[in-house]
């Protein structure tokens, strides 16, 4: 009889003008309640009762006020919704369409309703689906969530599921471009050199199609070389501002995911007329260069056209074997192949020592590769070690963009270049804290620079433990993608202008047409603009989460037993939060969450510092980044693809002296 009283409406009204209000992000949990996140990392409760009014990640303005003794936040005001656009599964309740977000703190149904187009007959229960969400309880209808069910994805049982939903989650392409009927080279007044004749080599994966790079390697009697890098050149086909260069400008990558590639060019482009298939005359661009005997790359640096033909279709294993073992059980090169083989394991060991001593050398890390049966489920995961030959490629494609760098920064001054300022100056003080602590050989005004910065890195990698390599990771600036020359302080160069995979990278295309310009004294046809470097790093953003969230999928699918098999794992540390820390599986690559709770059984007993990278257990350090130990699998959710590990080292709760009067064995009294 209350609620429709205006008195009283207007008295709470009033009552909640005065309380205290503070805006935040909501931090959902699931177990119901949440939490308001404020910007000076406040964190209040918020009661189930109100967080059926908001989702976890929206910006919300908050009353807080005192309830059974504890300070509480109520959501009343949108700030900024976190969600519009999302993907769901189909529930029906009581034969009305809802969907349930696919998201581990999306746990509720939001009623829902088929758009235009979508016959709601064929939305089944389970089914994977796009949705809008329409209606929010805080944006003024203070009605619950709506949702309007915009695209159907697939069936729920589809085995392809894990492919379709996430290239629809990260709005990517899940087919390749519309072929076309024929295709024409383009005048482009270049004059290309037959060089035919030249041994050019290719190293690939075995089962590499898009081979876009071949090289020739001479040796000299001084100990220096020289080296010729032919790239594949789908910009003779392509002219800007064509429908095809339009679409491989929106796609930007060709994307790569477990078990599958969708090309950014049509496959008849990426995968024939441009592939640098043995035997097969290609139009490539050129870069010429030399090298003297210490590895330093010389300033005979030259671009231009030209027409070769592989005289080797080679494979990663089986040069890395021939070169490690002196012999292949599978394969026997030719004389002229051995050669150049041979000099090109000179040309890139002298490559690789001078980056190791004036630039900066990653350590190599595995790859993992998924191997999927026909239907699509998980047989195994393979480990691929970066080899020998792995190595002779990244050299010289490395020396191909440095010398591509210096190029356009003489000649344009712009081009689309790989940069790295080193340390975010917000963060360069907090990193100096740790370089300091470590007695690192290194003071501030050194590592702002990229000879400083270079060296730090350098020391690094000579130290026993990762630990502080990956704290000082946490204080680094992100790569970028600009359209003018800056330094690559992570890689130690002073410039890095990729052209040597424009099959599979729009930026290498613009990067091509302006080396064309170069060559032929011409205007360049293309210059980046000034949003080519924000769109680059989102396509590389939404690939490499669409990467990832495949793979955790694929990793649910192969553990599903682990569990019960109480497999033990070899695991690594990468990152730490104060909920607990997570970890790389190194047999196989997957990540894997261990919260404090599986740690110790005392939440009192274990501090885990995300700000440290550390985590103490009774006042001790047991972890830290980089460490690595042994882990059990101790849950495997399927519906959120996240596996949950426990250390198979266990911590007893510490023992407790008893007081003398208390003891077992002290003194009885008289």
């Amino acid at each position: 009889m209350f609620q429709d009283n205006p008195l009283l409406a207007q008295l709470k009204k009033q009552i909640q003008e005065t309380l205290p209000k503070k805006e935040g992000y909501i931090k959902a949990t699931d177990r119901g309640f949440g939490f308001l996140e404020t910007d000076n990392k406040e964190s209040i409760f918020i009661p189930p009762i109100y967080m059926k009014n908001v989702m976890h990640g929206d910006r919300v303005i908050a009353v807080l006020r005192t309830e059974k003794e504890r300070e509480v936040a109520e959501p009343q005001e949108l700030v900024e919704q976190a969600i519009t656009r999302f993907i769901g599964r189909v529930k029906l309740i009581r034969n009305r369409l809802h969907v349930i977000p696919d998201h581990p703190q999306l746990k509720e149904a939001i009623r829902a309703r088929a758009a235009k187009g979508i016959n709601p007959e064929t939305l089944k229960e389970g089914d994977w689906v796009v949705a809008e969400l329409t209606r929010h309880p805080l944006a003024g209808s203070n009605q619950p969530f709506f949702c309007d069910v915009t695209q159907k994805i697939t069936d729920s049982n589809d085995k392809i599921a894990p492919w379709w939903v996430t290239l629809a989650r990260h709005q990517l392409p899940n087919a390749e471009p519309a072929p076309q009927d024929s295709w024409t080279m383009l005048d482009e007044g270049i004059e290309r050199q037959d060089l035919t004749d030249l041994p050019f080599i290719t190293i690939d994966g075995e089962s590499t199609k898009d081979m876009d790079d071949a090289l020739y390697t001479v040796a000299k009697d001084d100990g220096s070389f020289e080296i010729t890098i032919a790239i594949a050149d789908p910009t003779s086909y392509i002219a800007v501002g064509d429908k095809m260069d339009d679409e491989a400008r929106e796609r930007g990558f060709t994307i790569y995911l477990p078990g599958r590639n969708i090309p950014m060019l049509p496959r008849e482009l990426s995968d024939e007329l441009c592939s640098l298939i043995e035997n097969e005359k290609r139009p490539v661009l050129c870069c010429r260069v030399s090298i003297d005997n210490t590895g330093v790359i010389q300033d005979d640096i030259s671009f231009f056209g030209a027409w070769i033909k592989s005289q080797g279709r080679l494979s990663y294993n089986n040069v890395s074997d021939f070169l490690e073992n002196g012999h292949c059980d599978d394969w026997t090169p030719s004389p002229i192949i051995e050669q150049q083989i041979v000099a090109l394991q000179g040309f890139a060991t002298l490559r690789s020592d001078w980056r190791m001593a004036n630039a900066v050398v990653f350590p190599d890390r595995p790859d993992y590769r998924f191997e999927l049966s026909e239907d699509n489920d998980v047989v195994a995961i393979h480990t691929d070690l970066r080899r020998i030959a792995n190595r002779m490629i990244e050299e010289a494609m490395i020396t191909a963009n440095i010398c591509a760098g210096r190029a356009l920064q003489e000649k344009f001054a712009t081009g689309v270049f790989n940069v790295h300022s080193g340390f975010n100056q917000e963060k360069l003080d907090a990193a100096m804290e740790f370089i300091t602590n470590a007695e690192a050989p290194f003071t501030k005004e050194e590592v702002v620079t990229l000879e400083g910065f270079s060296a730090l890195r350098r020391w690094l990698n000579t130290l026993d433990s990762t630990y502080l390599d990956n704290r000082l990771r946490k204080f680094q600036a992100y790569s970028e993608v600009a359209n003018t020359p800056a330094p690559h302080y992570a890689m130690g160069l002073d410039v890095y202008a990729t052209w040597t995979s424009p099959i599979r990278k729009y930026g290498d295309m613009i990067n091509h047409r302006l080396l064309k310009a170069l060559i032929t004294g011409n205007e360049p046809t293309q210059k980046p603009d000034d949003n080519v470097g924000d769109e680059i790093a989102n396509h590389r953003r939404h690939h490499r989460m669409a990467e990832r969230d495949v793979s955790d999928w694929l990793y649910v699918r192969l553990f599903k037993d682990a569990v019960k098999k109480e497999t033990v794992f070899k695991a690594e540390v990468f990152d730490i939060n104060r909920a607990g820390m997570r970890v790389r599986l190194l047999e196989n690559g997957a990540a894997a969450f261990i919260p404090g709770s599986l740690i110790v059984d005392n939440k009192e007993r274990i501090v885990c510092s995300g700000e440290l990278g550390i985590i103490n257990i009774d006042g001790v350090k047991e972890y830290q980044l980089g460490d690595t130990f042994d882990v059990k699998l101790a849950e495997v959710r399927t519906a959120t693809r996240q596996l949950v590990a426990k250390p198979v080292q266990q911590y007893p709760a510490p023992e407790v002296t008893p007081a003398p009067e208390q003891a077992t064995d002290a003194p009885q009294k008289a």
